[in-house]
């Protein structure tokens, strides 16, 4: 039985409360509506102690339901005057207008874009066609990093997480635009949300193509810089204003072994020879300092195996502002002049010997010279005085005994007389030769055309009978030594005269041609010739390629030309066939 009033009365409060709360919307039905639900309540727990639960269980319902019925009017209060309040003012950037913003928005940007809460193109403005040449149509319903680009996958998967998280976004894409060219797009966005609902995105985009083309060609430039400075063989290197060093290239190491990375933040001073540091620590501070401009010397360093090698070394101050400000530290080069070094002082060692090589052979010609000084007095005394007495008294003897002597014995005479002459010649001819080699040169401009006529013309006075055709190409101006080359042209041309005696009708000829920038002389006859088998000993002394029966002369004459063409800085040779007569080639030097 209780059971059953409990069930009863739990159907009636159910019902009671489902009646009376449309009742409770309005605040003004709460008090009788409450006072109505409460005498129920207390009438109950006054009619007996069994009810007095009941009761407290109907003004706990009570207190509850009308909890929720304040709450819930709260709740729609609050929407009504939301409705009625008017919305607050735009925010605005001072002094803009929105359209004035949208204007700024379009110049600072390419494009506009923006995406839907699952991050898939919606909208993207005409702007992409415009200056990328691609249709907005192709990105919509995309997201940016389903679009097919050439980017990595790392790249591809780091923007998707980016989105993901709703995060601020910037990051490029790599495209081809519909003429197959590679376009880069920088997109910028910001995620949109709608109270704690995230919705899209929304945000710019800008081709970016050139910029990142030029810094990849930056980059690659960079690369390529790099790669020379490093392949060249002298190091480059880089210090502080406190001399310590801030870069250096493999060169450093690969010539003097000491690695770069152990080298970096220590003094280039360190490394120098201890005789050279102190020098060297001194110029590079008046380089620092402004004292001197920039830096070039030579000095010793130690390779790391303590080989010291020679160094050449240039440097300059570097300044952040190229040289606006006070200098940051020095930057050079140095290379290894080593062999170069030891080739100077081999260089300079061999000179020293060879100069005293010079002087002992200077003293030992100055010795010849005045044994040769010696013998030419001995030879213009000594051997004169003999031969003119065997001339004289063979004259004595051809006088005195004219009429005793017969034909052979006045035969001898005449040998004894010839052979004494002969010999006064030669003697003649020595002094000559001697005196040659110790005259001194000295050079002049004369027409040596003019002095050849003079020689042929006193030639011609001493056998006016013989026919002879003279050819001198005129105006041979030459510089040299006038008074031996008159002794050289009287050997020559009296060489032509005599060797071409024989010939009934005799021609000599003296002409110049220009042959690799230098003049070449040559004097022509149409004599006796000679053999090209003994031309090497014709400028020999004493050496004749004639009997002196036929062509009487000494064999000093061609021997004294040579000496003298030599000491004017030329060559002498000749060209001939034995009957067809002898061409004899000069040259003067330069």
């Amino acid at each position: 039985m209780p059971d059953k009033s409990r069930e009863f009365d739990r159907i009636s409060l159910e019902t009671s409360f489902r009646f009376l709360l449309p009742l409770l919307e309005s605040p003004r039905t709460w008090p009788p509506v409450l006072l109505a639900l409460l005498i129920p309540g207390i009438a109950l727990a006054q009619s007996s102690p069994q009810r007095e639960s009941q009761a407290m269980l109907w003004v706990a319902a009570l207190a509850g339901t009308f909890a929720a019925v304040l709450a819930t009017w709260r709740y729609r209060e609050s929407i009504r005057h939301s409705l009625r309040t008017p919305a607050p003012p735009e925010k605005r950037l001072e002094g803009f207008e929105p359209e004035e913003l949208v204007q700024l928005l379009e110049i600072s940007s390419d494009w506009l874009w923006k995406t839907d809460d699952q991050h898939r193109f919606t909208h993207l403005s005409a702007g992409l066609r415009d200056h990328s040449m691609m249709d907005p149509a192709d990105f919509l319903a995309h997201r940016p990093w389903e679009i097919a680009s050439e980017d990595t996958p790392e790249t591809r998967e780091s923007g998707r997480r980016s989105f993901a998280r709703h995060e601020p976004v910037r990051f490029v894409i790599t495209l081809r635009d519909r003429l197959g060219a590679r376009r880069h797009l920088e997109l910028t966005g910001a995620p949109i949300f709608d109270g704690t609902i995230f919705v899209g995105y929304r945000g710019s985009g800008r081709d970016v193509t050139r910029h990142v083309d030029t810094e990849r060609a930056l980059r690659e430039n960079q690369v390529r810089y790099q790669e020379v400075i490093e392949a060249i063989n002298e190091v480059i290197f880089r210090t502080d204003a406190n001399g310590r060093l801030t870069y250096l290239n493999r060169a450093w190491e690969r010539i003097f072994g000491h690695p770069v990375r152990d080298s970096i933040d220590t003094s280039l001073v360190d490394y120098v020879h201890p005789d050279d540091q102190h020098a060297l620590a001194q110029d590079f501070s008046s380089v620092l300092s402004g004292a001197a401009s920039a830096y070039a010397g030579q000095f010793r360093l130690r390779r790391r195996n303590g080989e010291i090698c020679w160094i050449e070394a240039t440097a300059h101050p570097v300044s952040r502002h190229g040289g606006a400000t006070e200098p940051e530290g020095l930057a050079g080069t140095l290379v290894d002049v080593s062999v170069r070094k030891i080739a100077e002082m081999t260089l300079r060692n061999l000179n020293q010997e060879l100069e005293a090589r010079v002087q002992l052979r200077t003293a030992e010609l100055e010795a010849s010279n005045r044994e040769l000084e010696a013998f030419s007095y001995s030879v213009s005394h000594d051997l004169r005085t003999p031969l003119r007495a065997i001339e004289g008294f063979a004259r004595i003897l051809e006088d005195e005994l004219e009429d005793r002597l017969d034909d052979e014995a006045r035969g001898h005479i005449l040998r004894i007389r010839n052979a004494s002459q002969r010999m006064a010649l030669l003697i003649d001819d020595l002094l000559r030769l001697a005196q040659l080699t110790r005259q001194p040169l000295h050079k002049e401009t004369f027409d040596l055309s003019e002095l050849a006529v003079q020689i042929l013309d006193e030639l011609r006075a001493a056998e006016p009978g013989r026919k002879v055709t003279i050819e001198v190409t005129p105006g041979l101006i030459v510089s040299a030594d006038r008074n031996l080359m008159q002794v050289a042209l009287e050997n020559l041309l009296d060489n032509a005269w005599k060797f071409s005696s024989r010939c009934d009708h005799a021609r000599i000829s003296l002409t110049a041609e220009l042959e690799r920038d230098r003049r070449v002389f040559c004097i022509t006859d149409n004599g006796v010739g000679l053999d090209m088998a003994f031309a090497n000993k014709l400028f020999r002394p004493f050496h004749r390629l004639h009997v002196g029966a036929e062509f009487p002369g000494t064999g000093i004459g061609l021997a004294n030309v040579h000496r003298i063409i030599l000491r004017h800085g030329g060559n002498i040779w000749v060209t001939a066939r034995p009957n067809e007569g002898a061409k004899f080639y000069f040259t003067l030097g330069h």
